[in-house]
């Protein structure tokens, strides 16, 4: 699948801290320690509805973190699926009359849009699930052979489960007790009523065709892929059991990406899928979560058409702490427009304070589990300075400019 167009990132003379990130499965801050290529795996949308600003928020967390990798010197490996064949996608279709698949290629293209025009830096790997059935039915017949999975007792939708027992630390990225995980599989995806299964919380890994949906031949027959298996096996193929980072949202901490590891970890027998579990709190709308079935999604793609700067979005969005449950609001969006035009004069100035304290801080405080209120205020307190007293270094706002395109993605120019 295409990728959106890649971003030039300015060079930014110096070096920051190392970047620590709080740990889903460890929960605390610890450092992160990739080799000289970094590898990162982040969930990608499922492309019936694109791009809200809750997407908008978490990728732009990890584009964070690519930055600061690559600000340090590492080559990074980022990969990122598309959910282009699954239920909600169906559902859409259906509800509006159009094929799934237009619908998908279609918001597959707006998200990219999006993604281009808030300058997210673009996965080197960008793999939809239809693109890697290929590599799930490989991986379910690897399941099948270990005895990690196996097919329900069902003549009409011979299904295909994985063992929830199936790996020792099943449960140890989420950290959740059996009750916990029994209401978040009911909520978010999984079946622990289905009828021939071994546990509730067994997870689907092949469902067997069905009339009216798309489907693959296997040997195990016709169907098509589960979510977690998807992204399991699009990582494993692309950068391996043990990369670096694995990141989403936090409604994906359980089931998602629970399954998504102990379906690798059952095969390669590696104690954790990746070293680093990342997750980013949600965006809601005026004190309410931003829901599909709520109906008060913003998408990015509206703003943009109402003129809104994408930069200004940009900086609302990282306003707030990246693993935080916040607003979006018209205040939020209006203080981050303020912010954009003050950082903007500041920048077009002849000359000003020097920038080199303010780049350290910047570094220092977006390396600190990317602290970008701290890091926002570091910038905001240069930009006052400078508009109103001036300076005489005249390569300062350049630097300045440089050093919050490169490490926050916020083009002043």
């Amino acid at each position: 699948m295409q990728s959106w167009s890649d971003t030039a990132v300015p060079s930014v003379p110096g070096q920051g801290p190392p970047l620590r990130l709080f740990d889903t499965a460890d929960r605390q801050v610890r450092p992160v320690t990739p080799g000289e290529t970094a590898t990162m795996y982040v969930c990608g949308i499922t492309p019936y509805d694109a791009t809200h600003l809750g997407h908008a928020a978490t990728y732009l967390t990890f584009d964070l973190v690519n930055r600061l990798w690559r600000d340090a010197g590492h080559d990074v490996h980022y990969v990122q699926n598309v959910t282009d064949v699954d239920d909600p996608l169906f559902e859409r279709a259906a509800r509006d009359g159009e094929d799934w698949v237009v619908l998908g290629m279609r918001e597959t293209a707006l998200f990219r849009e999006d993604m281009e025009a808030l300058r997210v830096l673009p996965p080197r790997d960008y793999i939809g699930a239809v693109e890697s059935v290929n590599e799930v039915v490989e991986m379910v017949e690897k399941l099948l052979a270990a005895g990690a999975a196996y097919v329900v007792d069902d003549e009409e939708y011979p299904d295909v489960y994985f063992r929830a027992n199936a790996t020792e630390q099943f449960g140890y990225e989420s950290g959740y007790d059996r009750d916990t995980m029994e209401r978040f599989f009911a909520e978010r995806g999984g079946d622990p009523e289905r009828a021939g299964k071994q546990d509730r919380l067994d997870a689907l890994v092949w469902r067997a065709e069905r009339p009216g949906e798309p489907s693959w031949p296997s040997p195990f027959g016709a169907g098509r892929p589960g979510w977690h298996i998807e992204c399991s096996a699009i990582a494993l193929n692309r950068i391996g059991s043990g990369f670096d980072l694995q990141g989403g949202g936090s409604d994906l901490i359980f089931p998602h990406h629970e399954f998504s590891a102990a379906h690798a970890e059952s095969l390669v027998l590696d104690r954790r899928f990746a070293r680093h579990y990342v997750h980013t709190g949600m965006i809601g709308l005026d004190g309410e979560k931003m829901s599909k079935s709520r109906g008060n999604l913003v998408f990015v793609s509206k703003l943009r058409g109402e003129g809104v700067d994408p930069m200004a979005i940009r900086l609302g969005l990282l306003s707030g702490h990246y693993r935080i449950d916040r607003a979006w609001t018209g205040d939020v969006l209006a203080e981050a427009e303020e912010r954009l035009a003050l950082w903007r004069r500041a920048a077009a100035l002849g000359s000003a304070q020097s920038a080199d304290d303010t780049v350290a801080r910047l570094r220092q405080h977006l390396a600190d589990d990317l602290d970008t209120p701290k890091a926002i205020d570091a910038v905001d307190a240069w930009a006052r300075w400078a508009v109103d007293h001036g300076g005489s270094d005249a390569s300062a706002p350049g630097t300045l400019a440089d050093a919050v395109d490169g490490l926050l993605g916020v083009s002043l120019r």
